[in-house]
């Protein structure tokens, strides 16, 4: 059994501890290596977001969604170790924000933080990765019509005043939802609900792309439903470090989180696309794997809290509301390309809400802590009440600031949110990126295939030459 740690407590110090020369005996290496490999798959699913997303754009525009993933991934724990994690995690902060008493993750070592189980630098590595996420999720609003330098420069800005205060809010025990307190396992509002808002708003700010009305509003499809399925899969498999880590230990309710994990996004992507067949009477790649992900999002703020029943429910509830939210753009007039705010917006509201209902402290206790009554199964009446101003607070906290960050940053020479109508003619990876998610390969293909004239692949970099000669290829 590892020792009880000795040093200070409640306030930053590096960790160490009177007469321990050896830090390591104050923490379980099992708890340490399994948070260690939460971790890893968590950054697993940030390629996930982008070969999602990226299968989901315009062939011409499908690189820059991949880049952008991997950029909020380096870009994001940068700003981690700068200040965010002292503003999200920091012990000393008020209600609502923390200090900068680890700024620079200064006094963060083996000090135990966010459980008895885990040093402070573990702790951080892991809350990174969900910073670290949050932006790639939201940055696929930017689809084939957003520049990239704008973009980074608002991922820094909003992980710092949009996803740090939410994250304190709610994770850290002197948040003002910690303490009212509102549940949420693994990141319903931070991560889901702020970054689905988050797009909405970037969206708008955006404005539809070049053709979008004159096609009824569904100007092209997906162009790589393989890497759809791709993304899909490291998702899937990324989520049960995302839902299992989020016990903070190896325990029985990481178990159970795994395992109701599973469920509501196996009863997702069974519902969407039956929901899909209805329509068509076809069977849908696309639409099991947004119903996957739908009953993912969903199950994340109840995974800690909610019996393998009550998973089928959300998984269900999830892919219901989320399919029917993908309407919500045309009725609005937003141009959300990939439908972010309808599968991680209301897919966030809904599981936060459903917490409210199915979440018990008997699924709560298999940490081996003693919980109070959560949810209304429990007879916890007010706790919906609690649920839904999280969800308001959160909702118009990120759709406000993230408004004002892009507004603001649009009026600043050299940061104009949109590529100008040529440059979205021509494809976003080749006028931001100079380089293709496919180079000549997909365009050798088409022409080898073709019954006229074989032009030589090599002939022209440019997507705006490409489309010319094969019309209707993007």
């Amino acid at each position: 059994m590892p020792a009880e740690y000795n040093g200070t407590t409640g306030t930053a110090d590096p960790g160490y501890s009177s007469g321990a020369h050896d830090l390591n005996v104050f923490y379980d290496t099992g708890h340490m290596t399994f948070l260690t490999i939460a971790s890893a798959l968590v950054l697993l699913m940030i390629p996930g977001v982008g070969f999602f997303y990226s299968g989901l754009a315009r062939r011409k525009s499908a690189l820059q969604l991949v880049l952008l993933s991997m950029l909020s991934a380096a870009l994001i724990s940068f700003q981690w170790f700068f200040w965010g994690y002292s503003l999200a995690f920091s012990r000393t902060g008020n209600a609502f924000l923390g200090d900068l008493t680890q700024f620079g993750l200064m006094k963060t070592l083996a000090e135990p933080n966010g459980s008895a189980d885990l040093p402070d630098i573990l702790f951080c590595l892991y809350q990174g990765m969900f910073a670290a996420i949050t932006p790639a999720l939201a940055i696929g609003a930017v689809t084939d019509r957003g520049r990239m330098l704008p973009a980074l420069v608002f991922m820094f800005i909003w992980s710092t005043v949009v996803y740090d205060p939410i994250a304190y809010w709610t994770w850290n025990p002197n948040g003002w939802l910690n303490t009212l307190p509102t549940y949420d396992f693994a990141g319903g509002g931070p991560v889901h609900m702020s970054s689905g808002v988050c797009a909405l708003a970037y969206s708008i700010m955006l404005g539809k792309r070049t053709g979008y009305s004159k096609n009824a509003g569904l100007p092209y499809r997906p162009h790589s439903v393989t890497n759809v399925v791709v993304g899909t899969v490291f998702l899937w498999f990324g989520w049960f470090g995302f839902n299992g880590g989020s016990a903070l230990g190896m325990n029985l309710r990481a178990v159970m989180a795994c395992v109701v994990t599973n469920l509501a996004a196996s009863c997702g992507a069974i519902t969407w696309i039956l929901l899909d067949y209805r329509l068509e009477k076809k069977w849908s790649t696309i639409g099991f794997c947004s119903g996957a992900v739908a009953g993912l999002v969903a199950i994340t703020p109840a995974s800690g809290f909610v019996t393998p029943w009550a998973a089928v429910i959300i998984g269900v509830c999830g892919a219901v509301c989320c399919n029917f939210a993908t309407k919500l753009k045309f009725l609005i007039g937003v141009d959300d390309a990939l439908d972010i705010f309808a599968v991680h917006g209301i897919g966030g509201m809904v599981g936060n809400l459903l917490t409210g209902v199915f979440g018990t402290s008997t699924i709560a206790d298999l940490d081996g802590q003693a919980h109070i009554p959560i949810g209304w199964i429990q007879h916890n009446w007010i706790q919906v009440g609690y649920q839904l101003a999280g969800i308001c607070a959160v909702c118009g906290w990120s759709f406000v600031l993230s408004c004002l960050i892009l507004f603001l940053m649009n009026l600043v020479p050299g940061l104009s949110l949109r590529v100008s109508a040529e440059d979205e003619d021509v494809g976003i990876d080749d006028c931001q990126l100079g380089e293709f998610a496919y180079d000549y390969v997909e365009l050798t293909r088409h022409v080898a295939d073709s019954a006229g004239h074989v032009s030589d692949p090599m002939s022209s970099s440019s997507s705006a030459a490409n489309e010319k000669a094969l019309p209707g290829i993007v």
